[in-house]
């Protein structure tokens, strides 16, 4: 039996961290990395995107990286169905926060969504993390759009200029179809 660090979730397929410092955590023998933010901080996914892809993440090795939030969560995971197909075995996944600091509920509700949707189609071998992600989300599915706008993480993203409405734009389930990828693995 191969033996992983407690911390990695090695040993699941959805595996669930926080931050640059989680993926550290969870990203080694990844196939794919879901970089998760709920408000849509195009600067922090940018800053992802240049790191992972020009600086070369030593943490998620030649993961493809994909962005997610709640409006895309379920087309998220769907594409990920489709590359699990495409490798002809079961993808690794690494699902992270892209806020690290505190609790972003914004965050771990829309990394919740991405493993509740990918648990419905059929991806369910999660890690405590992951399945604890997917649970807040669904039984808090109703209550999505107050508690984005209502967090720490959507008051603070108001106080710097955010629009309230844009908060529960970012907070619609399901309505966008289009997968970000932020950086393609190179053949397998």
């Amino acid at each position: 039996m191969t033996s992983y660090p407690p911390a990695s979730q090695g040993k699941y397929q959805v595996r669930f961290d926080q931050g640059e410092a989680g993926l550290a955590r969870i990203g080694e023998g990844v196939d794919i990395v879901v970089w998760v933010d709920a408000l849509g901080g195009a600067s922090v996914v940018e800053r992802f995107a240049a790191r992972a892809a020009i600086a070369g993440d030593t943490s998620a090795g030649d993961a493809t990286v994909l962005a997610a939030d709640l409006t895309d969560a379920a087309a998220v995971a769907r594409w990920i169905l489709d590359e699990q197909g495409r490798l002809g075995r079961r993808a690794y996944l690494a699902i992270v926060t892209a806020a690290d600091e505190g609790l972003p509920v914004s965050d771990v509700l829309a990394a919740g969504a991405v493993v509740d949707a990918l648990m419905e189609l059929g991806i369910d071998d999660t890690s405590p993390e992951a399945a604890v992600a997917a649970a807040a989300f669904t039984g808090l599915r109703r209550a999505v759009r107050h508690l984005t706008a209502a967090s720490a993480q959507g008051r603070a993203a108001v106080a710097e200029g955010a629009p309230p409405q844009d908060l529960h734009r970012l907070a619609s389930l399901g309505s966008v179809e289009t997968v970000r990828v932020l950086r393609e693995a190179s053949a397998r």
